[in-house]
């Protein structure tokens, strides 16, 4: 096979991805699994293969990400059902003062999108968000870009989320070290978001919120307490990044203690999260029967299943480029081309701005990068890291009307969509930038 007929099939296969995807709208699953069984057969590989390797792509994302994923959104259904969200967002809102509401706003974007996906997140602090409109001098514009961009951020840059954490299983980067990085670099991200808001949001007329009523005034129910809410989201992201510093220089055959094999355990992603959810079920309200918990059980579990379905095409598709070897040559001539770190992040933004979503962007970019890490001077623990990174900071990298979080800002915001391609679409690029510029200084210093 020539190396330019493998390039053709390679870039041509994301490609036909990406047409599929955003300019005819399909189902990204569908057309994932399509595109790897059509690369299977226009590739070569003997017909017996084809199917076992559809599988194997399939079973090994699922093992390695699918829990991860559902215990995820289980947690963050709990922590809103529960009012835990709701009460973070007002102890945070009373530290600072109305007269920061849109700093406020922010802290408890980038707080409640730890645990929880940018689009739900928006959702569960929507409310909060036009009780503040109402109650401040601040307009929707202003405090829609505080929220939206701190929810973004975080999205695509910290496991669980699903895009990053599927792209760090691709690469088999650590998962604890992709989250603590991603959240050092998400901080600043979210300072760049309440910036951009301050300083563009005024300028912009939007429309008014809504005339629901104030869900602070009207809300009856007793909240948790404070260090209650917050335990949940703060005990996995504890768990894991322990783990992660103290497996640190550690090689993984290396003979380990009791204490380190318990670290290992409980700092595991899975059961970090079960822990949380644990913890998530103690806030819920005693009156609430059991069939009302196992309800919202199966509501998180449910919101999980279209994720689970694009990660697992991901895969599919992943393990037929290895199967196919049509990465070798892409392999060989990126050391030629010195792109390094920028590569994973050029593959995600082309994905992602094209065909909207960052979580198919995340994981098919990754699918690509996997074998070309030697050649990018990336194949080593750190470098897996920073190359999961890059992918994320891509996967931000612009959106626009073909992202459904770019509809979900619009609609629950009441806001034209022509203020969102002022006001979101450019930042969102910014942001991707910066943060690329971030781990590329990283990588420098390491």
């Amino acid at each position: 096979m020539s190396t330019l007929w493998m390039f053709s099939l390679l870039f041509g296969s994301v490609g036909l991805i990406v047409w599929c995807t955003a300019r005819w709208r399909m189902n990204p699953f569908l057309v994932l699994f399509l595109i790897a069984l059509l690369l299977g057969l226009v590739s070569g590989m003997p017909l017996d293969k084809i199917v076992d390797t559809l599988k194997d792509g399939f079973g090994e994302t699922m093992k390695k990400i699918g829990l991860v994923i559902i215990l995820g959104t289980v947690l963050g259904v709990l922590l809103e059902r529960s009012g835990a969200t709701l009460r973070m967002a007002n102890y945070i809102l009373g530290k600072v003062g109305e007269n920061r509401a849109p700093a406020a706003l922010s802290i408890t974007g980038f707080l409640v999108g730890l645990p929880i996906f940018c689009d739900s997140g928006f959702i569960i602090l929507n409310g909060l968000k036009q009780s503040l409109v109402r109650r401040t001098s601040f307009g929707m514009p202003l405090m829609t870009m505080c929220l939206a961009t701190s929810l973004y951020g975080v999205h695509c840059l910290v496991p669980p989320h699903p895009g990053i954490a599927a792209a760090g299983a691709t690469l088999g980067a650590d998962l604890g070290m992709v989250m603590l990085l991603g959240i050092g670099i998400s901080i600043p991200l979210t300072l760049l978001g309440y910036f951009w808001a301050l300083r563009f949001g005024p300028k912009v007329a939007g429309e008014e919120a809504s005339s629901d009523p104030d869900p602070i005034a009207t809300e009856s129910r007793p909240l948790p307490a404070v260090w209650r809410s917050f335990l949940p989201v703060a005990l996995p992201i504890f768990l894991i990044g322990l783990k992660s510093l103290a497996f640190l220089g550690i090689a993984a055959d290396a003979p380990k203690s009791g204490w380190l094999k318990f670290l290992s355990l409980i700092g595991d992603p899975i059961i970090a999260l079960l822990c949380a959810i644990g913890l998530a079920v103690l806030l819920l309200p005693r009156a609430n029967d059991r069939k009302s918990i196992q309800k919202w059980f199966g509501e998180g579990v449910e919101k999980a299943g279209p994720i689970l379905a694009i990660i697992a095409g991901g895969g599919t598709f992943g393990a037929m480029l290895k199967a196919a070897d049509l990465s070798t040559a892409l392999a060989a001539s990126i050391a030629e081309w010195h792109l390094g770190l920028f590569f994973p992040f050029l593959l995600a933004l082309i994905l992602k701005t094209a065909q909207g979503s960052s979580t198919v962007a995340a994981i098919t970019a990754a699918s690509i990068v996997a074998p070309a890490l030697p050649g990018l001077g990336l194949d080593s623990e750190w470098g897996r890291a920073l190359a999961v990174l890059s992918l994320g900071a891509g996967s931000m990298v612009i959106s626009h009307a073909n992202d459904a979080y770019f509809w979900v800002i619009s609609t629950f915001s009441n806001l034209r969509t022509d203020v969102l391609f002022r006001l979101y679409t450019p930042v969102t690029a910014v942001m991707g930038v910066v943060a690329q510029l971030l781990i590329w200084g990283l990588f420098l210093l390491g």
